[in-house]
């Protein structure tokens, strides 16, 4: 089932969700997808403090938009 066509969650209620969490010794990486433009973003945080977003990029350089199916 498609996220945005889940029961629970309608695409106006939440504005990200996410993909991919990957731990690691000092914090996380999440890969989280806006489900008002389907652009998918790389979340880090560190344990220390810090962390940051940026939007995931291909080998070509260009933005990953998940396609609607």
């Amino acid at each position: 089932m498609d996220f945005k066509e889940c029961m629970f969650f309608k695409k106006k209620d939440v504005r990200f969700y996410e993909k991919h969490v990957e731990n690691f010794s000092h914090g996380l990486i999440t890969i989280l997808v806006d489900v008002q433009t389907d652009v998918h973003y790389v979340h880090s945080w560190i344990t220390s403090g810090g962390g940051g977003i940026t939007p995931l990029l291909d080998e070509n350089g260009e933005v990953i938009v998940e396609k609607p199916i």
